[in-house]
């Protein structure tokens, strides 16, 4: 009954955001409330259940708060301020303005989580400057979009949360080690990134832009410093939970473990950024009740859909779990036996096609539970199994036609966009099913 759901599940988020051309949120409670009738007489008691345990998981809030912290750092100029000091660093490279795009993107990504927003905040200041660097139209398009989709790679993003979200995985693996593990995953895309712009930087002949043109770094530095202070709501809770200072917690008796097991960073991360974020604005911070008020009131239709996705995506993993999910996909591996490395890339090429359609979110909650499945029943951990299906997602961004993505970059360029899809799909996605595959054989250890 379990694969029946499934197939139901995926084919009502289909048809709903895809054939219909609504929107995401609206296609997870479809197919939430299409799968809970198999459940026969216990249908109300799996309604129940699943609703339960989307509304008491953390990962909701968290998702939510990220896509809040992102639209407040950008309302109140942080974002700016960091891109400035990127610009001094690597401005004086051959190739700068894309080498700032893939750092300025890495480290906006992390804050977004969104491909296109991460595309369309980074590229809207280094497309135009790879056009006076003498870049392709075509190819500076698609470095932005590439680069824009390590939003979808580097934690923390909503793609994290969903795949946390789903039960099989948040019993399996705890939140610390995952953040870690899709950091170094991450780092892996992230030099990926960096050898292509090499390479592109040669092929093209692009030379480095005068160093009077650019502001030194010690200026940007004193003008944004404060700014790289908003990665501290990361780095705290990690750092108390991880490693040399969390063992030395766990050592002094009136704290232990008890301490570090009620700090979930899945909530704190969010809540500290948020935080540091308001200490930071200086005089874009709301003055009063009433700017808080209207702040937040126009910071609400940007997390409405992903929050109902999240919702009933995780919801819906609840119930597609009770109904045996798991013990379905146990039972198909054994009989097809095929080997570790074939899976792989079949799950690889996959959820690649279904992120072509799809965004990295709906790619994960339409197959993301599946594909994990496949990946834990034939053999690998539950942390590389999330890993690797997570690092086949975040091609979305790069896969045509229906990646929003790509038009945005080709806009800010001029570029054709049709023209970009053979640079997307041979430079960016196959190889980050390659980093994927690689990933899951131990090659790329994570």
């Amino acid at each position: 009954m379990g694969i029946i759901a499934l197939i139901i599940f995926v084919s009502v988020l289909v048809i709903w955001s895809i054939v219909l051309k609504r929107n995401l949120g609206e296609a997870a409670l479809v197919g939430f409330l299409a799968i809970v009738p198999l459940g026969g007489w216990d249908a109300p008691a799996l309604f129940i259940q699943g609703i339960t345990f989307a509304s008491t998981f953390s990962v909701l809030y968290a998702a939510i708060a990220f896509v809040f912290m992102a639209y407040v750092i950008d309302k109140f100029g942080i974002v700016e301020r960091l891109l400035a000091i990127l610009n001094s660093l690597v401005g004086r490279l051959p190739g700068a303005p894309a080498i700032m795009d893939a750092v300025g993107s890495s480290v906006m990504g992390t804050l977004s989580g969104g491909d296109s927003g991460n595309t369309a905040a980074t590229g809207s200041i280094t497309g135009p400057w790879m056009l006076r660097n003498k870049w392709n139209k075509e190819i500076a398009a698609s470095v932005m979009v590439g680069n824009g989709g390590m939003a979808s790679a580097l934690p923390p993003t909503t793609s994290m949360f969903i795949i946390l979200g789903f039960a099989p995985v948040a019993a399996a693996i705890t939140t610390g080690e995952f953040f870690l593990a899709l950091l170094i995953a991450g780092a892996y895309q992230f030099l990926h990134r960096m050898l292509l712009i090499g390479y592109f930087v040669k092929k093209q002949n692009i030379k480095a832009f005068p160093a009077e043109s650019l502001d030194p770094l010690r200026t940007s530095f004193k003008n944004g410093w404060t700014s790289i202070l908003i990665y501290l709501g990361a780095i705290i809770p990690l750092v108390l939970t991880i490693g040399p200072l969390a063992g030395w917690i766990e050592g002094i008796p009136s704290l232990g473990e008890e301490a570090l097991g009620s700090i979930d960073i899945v909530i704190w991360i969010p809540t500290l950024m948020i935080a540091i974020s308001f200490l930071l604005a200086g005089k874009a911070a709301p003055k009063s009740a009433g700017e808080l008020v209207t702040l937040i009131q126009r910071s609400i239709p940007r997390f409405t859909v992903i929050g109902s996705l999240i919702f009933f995506a995780v919801a819906s993993s609840e119930v597609l779990t009770t109904l045996g999910l798991s013990d379905n996909i146990a039972q198909i591996m054994g009989a097809v036996n095929a080997p570790g490395w074939i899976t792989v890339l079949i799950i690889g090429f996959g959820v690649t096609a279904i992120a072509g359609p799809l965004t990295s979110t709906g790619t994960l909650t339409a197959v993301g539970l599946v594909s994990y499945e496949i990946l834990v029943s034939t053999g690998f951990s539950p942390l590389i199994s999330a890993v690797v299906v997570m690092t086949f997602a975040s091609t979305s961004a790069q896969m045509p036609p229906a990646s929003g993505s790509i038009y945005i970059a080709s806009g800010i360029v001029g570029a054709r966009p049709e023209k970009t899809f053979a640079i997307l799909i041979l430079y960016y996605a196959l190889p980050v099913i390659l980093i994927g595959w690689l990933i899951a054989m131990g090659i790329l250890p994570i």
